[in-house]
């Protein structure tokens, strides 16, 4: 009866080491559990990369760069026909009596794009420390300075954006890519900038200035623009759908 008892306790015992291993072994081939994704592209801040905003800062409060410290913020808002209306507050390190202004570069070369695109500024609006500038004219077609009537750090652009669009398929016209830049950017090139697109949806972001290009931030379908980009390297290529007609 001992012997029966000792082969009894030795066979439990086995059979428990043995479904303890085949569990490990289950555990071991099964699988990772998806954690939470990084965002894209995950850059590091360097010198001469994108700058991360403050803590507490969103793309869509009205801190951080262009608003509360040195940098330009430009907000997009695409319209049905594929043009921009735009936004962009500019807060310089120092006053300026001169304005420089340059449109987006055509889409031929543009990761993205590779197509053609003649961009125009139309509506154009200056506002230097809350004081309406006078302008010569209100359309931008090239490169231009615009004189202010006194030096100011404090910007405020507001214009609408065409012929930086290119419609990408006959069986969606509603998903496009389109180029966008401040107007701005070259004033000052290392501000720190942020792109924020508001309506329609975003799909993709495109940066060729950038070592790193792919831009787009988030998960779909939250998707947004890595913030910080310095001003010189602030060119984007939006791959969006524009929002219906109303």
């Amino acid at each position: 009866m001992e012997d029966l008892r000792r082969l009894a306790t030795g066979t439990r015992w086995l059979a428990t080491a043995a479904l303890t291993l085949g569990l490990s072994a289950t555990a071991a081939c099964a699988p990772d559990v998806a954690g939470p994704v990084a965002p894209s592209p995950g850059l590091p801040v360097s010198p001469s990369g994108p700058v991360s905003t403050q803590p507490g800062e969103t793309p869509t409060t009205s801190s951080g760069p262009g608003a509360t410290r040195p940098g330009i913020r430009l907000v997009a808002k695409p319209m049905p026909d594929g043009s921009f209306d735009i936004v962009e507050d500019v807060m310089l390190p120092r006053a300026t009596s001169i304005l420089q202004v340059q449109l987006p570069a055509s889409g031929e070369q543009l990761s993205g794009m590779m197509t053609k695109t003649s961009p125009i500024a139309t509506n154009l609006r200056v506002l230097a420390d809350n004081m309406v500038v006078p302008l010569a004219s209100s359309s931008v077609t090239t490169t231009t300075d615009v004189p202010l009537t006194t030096a100011a750090t404090n910007l405020r652009l507001t214009y609408r954006l065409s012929g930086s669009t290119v419609r990408r398929t006959e069986s969606k016209p509603e998903r496009a890519s389109a180029a966008i830049r401040p107007l701005t950017a070259i004033t000052e090139s290392g501000l720190p900038t942020n792109l924020i697109v508001t309506g329609g949806e975003l799909l993709n972001a495109v940066c060729p200035l950038l070592t790193e290009t792919r831009c787009a931030v988030g998960n779909p379908p939250k998707l947004s623009v890595l913030q910080g980009i310095p001003a010189d390297k602030a060119l984007v290529v939006l791959q969006l759908d524009l929002p219906q007609p109303q």
